[in-house]
C-alpha cells in the first residue's frame, strides 16, 4: 500500500480508480497488542481477515484514563508501551494488506471518552461552571486543548517498527474525530457542529494526506426535518447531531452511518422488519450523499452494523440474512456508481476472547455460514476494485452468499418501538 485513499465525488479512489471496502471493527487491537502473550491474537485476527478478503479495519487510537492498558494516562502523558502496541497494529495491518480507520476519542465512558477529558479539566483547576456536564468536552477551552494535543500526538507519532510517521503512512485509511458523538445538552446541534467545524480543519492542518470522518451514527436532527422519518425513532432527534449538517463541515471527507436494528427497533422485532429498516436506512443516506442531486456529494460507509446474540429471536441464520441484505444494498449502489462505499461489520474476534463478548462478535474460524457471506462480499468488492473488472465469481452452490440468500421485504412500520439508544 503505497498510495493514500482519496475521494472523487461520491466515491473513494486509490490511484485514480474507484475503491470500495469490505471490512470490520476490532476496537481492542491496540489493547491486546501491548503484551507479548496477547499480541498473537491481533496478528491472527488480521491474517484471518485478510484471508477472507477484508481490506479495511476500524479500531481505537485512544484509551484515556487509568483503565486497562491506557494510552493517555493524563493530559499529554502517554504510556510508551501502549503506543508501541498501536505501532504493532499498524505494522501488522500493512503487512497483511489491510487499511485502518483510527478513531481518536469516544463519546462513551468506555476507554475514557469525553467524560475523562471533562474530569481532567476539573482537576486541572479549570473552574468553569460548564464542567458539570460531559458535553462540556465539546465547548470548554481546556478540554478542547487536551483533545487537540491528543490529535497532534497521534498524527505525528513515528512508528517504532516501520519508522514512518502516522500522518505519512498510507496504511491508515482515515482518521475519525470521535466514536458516535452526541451532545444531548444542546439538541439544536449548534454545539457539536461548532466542535466539528473547529476540529476537522485542525486535523487537516497537521495531516493533509489522510481522509477524515466525524464518526456519526447517521441520525437526522431538526435541521434535516425532511429526513427525520428515516430515523429509527423520535429519540434520535434529541441527540444534538444531524447527518447532513455535520458532514458539511469543512475538512470532513466522507460520511458514516451505524446500524443496529435490534436495539434501535426493540429486541423482539421480526427479522423481516429489521431487514426492511436496514434497506431503508442505507437508501436514505446513499441518496443524501449522491453526486447526482444529493446534499453531500461524498462517499458513505456503513461503519458499524450487527445483530446481537442477546436480542430476541436471534439466530445465526437471521444474522446472515441481515448481513446479506446489507451487502446487497451496498453492491447495488456501487455497481450503479452510487455513493455506498462498503460495510464494516461490528465486530470480528480472534479465538480466545470470549470474556470480551458484547453479543455481536463474529469468529470467522467458528461461524462458517457468516464467514462465507463475508468472504463472498469480499470477492464482489475485489471485482469492483480490479483494474480489469470482470463478473464476480459465483460462490459454490452449497455456500450462502449476499446474492444467494432470499428474504421477504415488508413495509417498514410507521410507528417504531421506543428504545434507549
Amino acid at each position: 500500500m503505497s498510495s493514500f485513499v482519496g475521494t472523487r465525488g461520491s466515491q473513494f479512489v486509490v490511484d485514480g480508480r474507484p475503491y470500495y471496502i469490505n471490512g470490520f471493527n476490532a476496537y481492542f487491537l491496540m489493547a491486546i497488542s501491548v503484551d507479548a502473550y496477547s499480541r498473537p491474537r491481533a496478528t491472527a485476527l488480521l491474517e484471518e481477515a485478510a484471508s477472507a478478503g477484508l481490506n479495511t479495519c476500524r479500531t481505537w487510537a485512544f484509551n484515556d484514563g487509568n483503565g486497562y492498558e491506557s494510552l493517555q494516562t493524563s493530559p499529554a502523558v502517554y504510556d510508551e508501551r501502549v503506543f508501541q502496541g498501536l505501532d504493532f497494529v499498524i505494522s501488522e495491518a500493512k503487512r497483511v494488506g489491510i487499511r485502518l480507520i483510527l478513531s481518536l476519542c469516544n463519546n462513551w465512558r468506555d476507554y475514557g471518552g469525553k467524560a475523562q477529558y471533562v474530569q481532567w479539566a476539573r482537576t486541572s483547576g479549570d473552574g468553569s461552571s460548564s464542567l458539570n456536564s460531559e458535553d462540556a468536552f465539546f465547548s470548554n477551552s481546556t478540554t478542547k486543548g487536551f483533545y487537540k494535543n491528543h490529535i497532534k500526538t497521534v498524527l505525528t507519532r513515528i512508528n517504532t517498527i516501520t519508522g514512518v510517521s502516522y500522518k505519512d503512512d498510507p496504511t491508515i485509511f482515515s482518521w475519525e474525530l470521535m466514536n458516535e458523538p452526541r451532545c444531548l445538552s444542546d439538541r439544536s446541534g449548534d454545539t457539536l457542529q461548532a466542535w466539528i467545524e473547529e476540529m476537522a480543519p485542525y486535523v487537516k492542518s497537521i495531516d493533509s494526506n489522510h481522509l477524515l470522518q466525524v464518526g456519526l451514527e447517521g441520525f437526522y436532527g431538526t435541521p434535516s426535518s425532511i429526513r427525520v422519518d428515516a430515523n429509527p425513532n423520535s429519540y434520535c432527534q434529541q441527540l444534538g447531531t444531524d447527518f447532513i449538517k455535520n458532514h458539511q463541515a469543512m475538512g470532513v471527507d466522507y460520511a458514516t452511518i451505524h446500524a443496529y436494528p435490534d436495539s434501535w427497533l426493540g429486541w423482539n422485532v421480526s427479522i423481516e422488519e429489521r431487514i426492511a429498516f436496514m434497506k431503508s436506512w442505507v437508501a436514505a443516506h446513499v441518496t443524501d450523499c449522491s453526486s447526482g442531486g444529493g446534499n453531500l456529494h461524498m462517499p458513505v460507509m456503513v461503519a458499524e452494523m450487527g445483530l446481537s446474540q442477546w436480542s430476541g429471536g436471534f439466530s445465526v441464520a437471521n444474522r446472515d440474512r441481515l448481513l446479506a441484505a446489507t451487502y446487497v444494498a451496498i453492491l447495488e449502489s456501487a455497481r450503479a456508481g452510487g455513493a455506498a462505499a462498503g460495510v464494516l461489520v461490528w465486530q470480528l474476534f480472534p479465538p480466545g476472547m470470549d470474556n470480551w463478548s458484547d453479543g455481536y462478535q463474529i469468529l470467522l474460524s467458528r461461524d462458517a455460514s457468516t464467514a462465507a457471506i463475508i468472504t463472498q462480499q469480499s470477492r464482489d468488492i475485489a471485482a469492483l476494485n480490479s483494474p480489469d473488472p470482470s463478473p464476480p465469481t459465483p460462490p459454490p452452490s452449497n455456500i450462502p452468499s449476499a446474492t444467494a440468500l432470499p428474504y421477504n421485504v415488508v413495509n417498514f412500520p410507521s410507528k417504531l418501538l421506543y428504545s434507549h439508544l
